[in-house]
């Protein structure tokens, strides 16, 4: 079978069967090779607890599979029937006010619960059973955008349970897990795991390290629900892949936990979503950003399970796409290292929560311009995609990523404006403006890789961690650290051996001896002989012997003190960050740390143009992108070829071009 890359969520439950022989022409047509069906329809595959009916989705497989349509099946357990919860109400969540959650949306589920996983058992080891030797069946994904609904769920008597045995493993004794939560605050000390709650809500504050390896424990029982399926799909689907469908920095699982069960990672994005900003200035960079992370997940190309088609919303609605918006969004996704794309949905769908999430059809099903539009576009792109299949972005900078420092700063973020992704975007925001790629790469990830780590807000920390650092620098390496870094141990309990950051300060050079949360001002900042502000925080610094300062604040009552300084160490430099640079100091900053890098641009910079470059042995495939309802031109590279695009150089409104270098 040749590499499928363009496909279609489609719902033919929510249609007349009589339908289903046009929408299968129609996608023929239009060049769809793929659906993914079945991920929400556990009442239609079985109806009752002793009745199961895969006649219909057998019908619809058949049929699609006929006009040369495989399909990807989704396990429905981001939906159980209502007789099921009615007969065991102990499956609904309760949330951390001890609510119970109840039936009418989905992921209304206790992802603990017993007899909630030994229903997800029979039908996930039947439907694999059925399906994993069907030819016209490729693939699986086992629920739906995990962790996505849930928050703060679940805090039921069952999930209590797994993390008294989860803290049992982990810790050993009581005593052990006292002194890792510092319970003598508050006479919180525990005699046994059997006395540790679930944190419901409480009077007044929250312990810190009992939030975060709650934190953790739902990651991991969320990687634990994942892997019961995919143990049972393996079974029997021996020639089928195994993916899930993740979103961004979704932050309630560990991502990178989730995608070690899995074949590759896909991804749901949606570049109009009703929820981001409205100028591409506030939102590219964001979407930018969600791609190249999803990809950091498993450090190789993915998929797009869920690409936007039209417009976007539930109860409120985001703008119509423009004409040629659908197109360049798709090809952005293409850029950053997706290997398929798969639009969502097929049909705007009558009924229920997203009636107002558009398809490539409208809710008459008759084709329109979402629909010429996109089939104009994969009839142009196939052939481009089997040339890219398996090229990777290579990045010259890094930047770390971990969900474990965004779970200790939702639990202390200091500054009501302060977020560890808000900050991560900060970065690589600047880096973006500048056409510089970046990888995110996870704290057990390959520094040795980049020229340039960034590596913000390392709040939680650890020998191991703080070792892995000095060896990047020490050879040959050039890493940011910014404030709030060292801060604490894997624990959560604040370092008290010296001063912050801890034994970073060897590679920085600097001790932070104070410092102010910034909660009702900026700060001026002196770079060069420039003035910029900074936000949310400063770092009051000394400076050990051998460190350069490269800018000092310029207001406030440690007006002239150093506030961004550099510090050779072994082979490499070390830069430290003393607060959230503005966007222009921002700016500024990273350009001078990226040239004394060596990390280049891949082309000028020009408003509202994106660049990407995919490659692999052979073939340097470089992208550009015009977000901007209006015509841009760039400085075309010599040595490329253009592929895809009417003339180089020159981009007509929401135009994308692909350039080839053979290498």
């Amino acid at each position: 079978m040749e590499q499928l890359h363009f496909g279609v969520d489609y719902y033919p439950e929510h249609w007349e069967q009589a339908r289903w022989d046009r929408d299968a022409a129609l996608m023929r047509d239009m060049g769809i090779q793929m659906v993914r069906m079945a991920e929400f329809s556990w009442h239609k595959l079985q109806p009752r607890e002793d009745v199961f009916d895969f006649g219909w989705l057998d019908e619809a497989i058949e049929l699609l599979g006929k006009q040369g349509i495989y399909t990807i099946v989704g396990t429905p357990t981001a939906a159980p029937p209502a007789w099921m919860v009615h007969k065991h109400p102990d499956i609904f969540p309760v949330d951390r006010e001890g609510r119970i959650r109840g039936f009418g949306g989905r992921h209304h589920d206790c992802q603990s619960n017993p007899t909630y996983r030994s229903y997800i058992r029979k039908l996930v080891a039947k439907m694999a059973e059925h399906y994993g030797q069907n030819p016209y069946v490729i693939g699986w994904q086992p629920d739906n955008e995990l962790g996505n609904s849930h928050q703060e769920l679940c805090t039921c008597a069952s999930c209590r349970q797994h993390f008294q045995e989860w803290l049992r493993r982990k810790y050993q004794t009581a005593e052990e897990l006292n002194r890792a939560w510092g319970t003598a605050f508050w006479s919180q000390e525990y005699n046994d795991f059997e006395e540790v709650p679930a944190p419901r809500i409480t009077v007044t504050g929250e312990n810190p390290s009992a939030m975060l390896d709650w934190k953790r424990f739902c990651s991991d029982l969320i990687v634990d629900f994942t892997r019961e399926q995919v143990e049972i799909i393996r079974r029997y689907a021996k020639n089928q892949f195994v993916t899930h469908n993740y979103m961004g920095f979704a932050d309630k699982v560990d991502y990178y936990k989730l995608g070690e069960l899995l074949d590759f990672v896909s991804h749901d994005q949606y570049p109009g979503g009703f929820y981001l900003p409205e100028t591409p200035h506030e939102r590219n960079h964001i979407l930018a950003a969600t791609l190249d992370v999803v990809r950091s997940y498993k450090n190789q190309p993915f998929w797009i399970m869920e690409q936007q088609s039209g417009i976007t919303g539930w109860e409120i609605m985001g703008r119509a796409p423009a004409p040629g918006q659908l197109s360049l969004w798709a090809m952005q996704s293409i850029a950053h290292g997706a290997d398929a794309v798969v639009f969502f949905r097929w049909r705007t769908c009558a009924m229920g929560t997203e009636q107002y999430w558009h398809g490539i059809l409208p809710h008459s099903g008759n084709p329109g311009r979402r629909y010429e539009e996109l089939q104009d576009f994969i009839h142009e792109v196939n052939p481009l995609m089997e040339k890219l299949h398996g090229s990777m972005p290579q990045a010259q900078v890094g930047i770390v990523f971990s969900f474990e420092q965004e779970y200790a700063f939702q639990i202390q973020p200091h500054h009501k404006d302060l977020s560890y992704t808000g900050q991560v975007q900060k970065y690589y925001r600047a880096l973006y403006e500048q056409n510089i790629p970046a990888d995110f790469v996870p704290e057990q990830g390959d520094f040795s890789k980049y020229k340039l780590l960034l590596a913000p807000l390392q709040y939680l920390m650890s020998p191991e961690l703080e070792e892995k650092y000095l060896d990047f620098v020490r050879q040959g390496g050039h890493l940011l650290l910014t404030m709030r870094t060292g801060v604490k141990d894997k624990t959560n309990l604040c370092m008290t051996e010296g001063e912050l950051p801890g034994r970073l300060s060897e590679a920085a050079g600097v001790e932070v001896l104070d410092y102010d949360c910034l909660r009702d001002a900026q700060v001026k900042v002196l770079f060069g002989e420039e003035e910029f502000v900074a936000n949310i925080w400063s770092d009051l610094l000394r400076l050990l012997p051998g460190t350069e300062t490269l800018a000092t604040y310029g207001s406030e009552f440690y007006e002239g003190e150093p506030c961004i300084t550099a510090h050779a160490y072994g082979k490499g430099v070390c830069y430290y960050v003393g607060t959230e640079p503005g966007e222009a100091l921002m700016d500024r900053l990273l350009a001078q740390i990226c040239k004394n890098a060596g990390a280049e641009p891949i082309l000028p910079p020009v408003t509202d143009v994106e660049c990407m470059v995919r490659e692999n042995d052979r073939e340097r495939f470089l992208f550009v992108l015009n977000h901007a309802g209006e015509t841009r031109s760039y400085q075309a590279p010599e040595g490329y070829r253009l592929l895809k695009g009417q003339q180089a150089g020159n981009l007509r409104p929401y135009e994308a071009q692909v350039l080839l270098m053979e290498k």
